[in-house]
C-alpha cells in the first residue's frame, strides 16, 4: 500500500498542534486557578511575613470567639505587624464575648500600636471593642454609642393556656431557673436580673471612664442607652477623630511612628487556609466554588430566620439588622 507522505506531514503537523494547544490550555487552566486562589484567600503566606499594618475586621453579632483570640495573639507576636485598624461593623452581642475581646485587644496594644475605625455601626459591645484602642475615628454618620446592657426574656403562658398545655416544676428554690417561660416572673426574679444587669453595666461605664478620660458622672450620663452619630460622638468626647480607614492609618504613621505606605493585610481567624499546603488550597477553593453552587439556596433559606433569636443572656447590643452586615 502506497504512503501518501503529504497526509502523514499533515498528520504530524496536526498532532503537534494539538499538543501545543493541551499544553497552552493546562497553564491557561492552572494560571486562573491558582489566581483565582489567590483572590479567594485574600493574602500569601509570605505577603504577612513582610512589614504591614494588620486590619482585624469586627463584623456582625460579637460571641466570645476562641479563634479570633488565638489570631489577635499571633498578630501580638508577629514582628512583621508594625500596626493595627480595627475594622469595625458591629452592633455589639454577649457581654462575655465583648469582654474577652476588649482584654485580648488591650493586651495586644501593649505590643502594637492599634487604631480602632467604626464603620456604618459600631455600638454596645461594639463600642466596647472600639475603646480598647488608643485612637478611635468614625464617619460623621457612623451609628455608635448605645451604652449599656441588656437580658431579654420571653412569656408564652397565654400561648400555652389557649392550647390546654400546663407546666409545673419542682424546684430547689425559688430563684431556680428564674425566670422561665411558662409563667410570669416574680418581683425577686425580676430583681435578681436587675441586680445582674447593673453590676455588668457599672463594669461597661468604667471602662468607658477610664478609656475616654471622662469623669465617671459624666461616663453614666453618656450611658443611657442612647445612639448617636460620629459626630456626635466626637462632642461628646466618645471618639477622637472623624475619617475612615485612611484617618486611621495616618494617625498611626503621624502619631505612632509607623512607616508611610505600608500595605494594609487583613487578618481573619474564619479560616486557616495559609497553613495548608498549597495543593490542599486549590483543591479546597475548587471544591468550595463547586458546593457554593450546590448549597446556596440552603444558605439564602436561612435569611428566614431572624439572626438575633439564638441570642439570649446578658447582651450589649444594639439592633442586629442586616444593616450592620460588611457592605464593603
Amino acid at each position: 500500500m502506497p504512503v501518501d507522505v503529504d497526509a502523514l506531514v499533515d498528520r504530524r503537523r496536526l498532532r503537534r498542534k494539538l499538543t501545543f494547544w493541551r499544553v497552552a490550555t493546562f497553564i491557561v487552566i492552572a494560571a486562573v486557578l491558582i489566581g483565582g486562589m489567590l483572590y479567594l484567600t485574600g493574602v500569601s503566606e509570605l505577603s504577612k511575613r513582610s512589614a504591614h499594618i494588620a486590619r482585624i475586621p469586627i463584623e456582625g453579632m460579637i460571641l466570645e470567639d476562641r479563634k479570633t483570640l488565638k489570631m489577635i495573639e499571633r498578630i501580638s507576636r508577629s514582628d512583621a505587624v508594625k500596626g493595627v485598624v480595627l475594622s469595625i461593623n458591629s452592633p455589639g452581642g454577649s457581654t462575655t464575648g465583648g469582654e474577652a475581646l476588649y482584654y485580648a485587644l488591650r493586651d495586644l496594644a501593649e505590643k502594637k500600636p492599634l487604631v480602632a475605625e467604626i464603620r456604618t455601626i459600631g455600638t454596645s459591645a461594639g463600642y466596647m471593642v472600639a475603646i480598647a484602642s488608643d485612637h478611635v475615628v468614625a464617619r460623621y454618620n457612623s451609628i455608635t454609642g448605645s451604652i449599656g446592657v441588656l437580658f431579654q426574656y420571653g412569656n408564652v403562658q397565654k400561648l400555652l393556656d389557649t392550647l390546654g398545655v400546663e407546666m409545673d416544676a419542682v424546684k430547689s428554690a425559688p430563684l431556680k431557673a428564674e425566670p422561665d417561660f411558662y409563667s410570669k416572673a416574680p418581683p425577686e426574679a425580676v430583681a435578681m436580673l436587675r441586680s445582674l444587669v447593673m453590676d455588668s453595666y457599672d463594669w461597661f461605664v468604667g471602662l468607658v471612664a477610664e478609656r475616654r478620660n471622662l469623669e465617671e458622672p459624666r461616663a453614666r450620663e453618656l450611658a443611657d442607652g442612647r445612639i448617636v452619630t460620629g459626630n456626635k460622638a466626637l462632642e461628646a468626647k466618645l471618639i477622637d477623630a472623624i475619617g475612615g480607614e485612611d484617618a486611621a492609618i495616618s494617625w498611626l504613621e503621624s502619631e505612632k511612628g509607623v512607616a508611610e505606605n505600608l500595605p494594609v493585610i487583613t487578618w481573619t481567624a474564619k479560616e486557616n487556609i495559609e497553613e495548608l499546603p498549597f495543593s490542599s488550597r486549590v483543591s479546597r477553593e475548587l471544591g468550595k466554588g463547586i458546593g457554593s453552587t450546590l448549597l446556596d439556596p440552603i444558605h439564602q433559606a436561612k435569611g428566614l430566620i431572624p439572626r438575633g433569636i439564638m441570642l439570649d443572656g446578658l447582651v450589649s447590643v444594639w439592633q442586629a439588622s442586616d444593616a450592620a452586615e460588611n457592605k464593603r
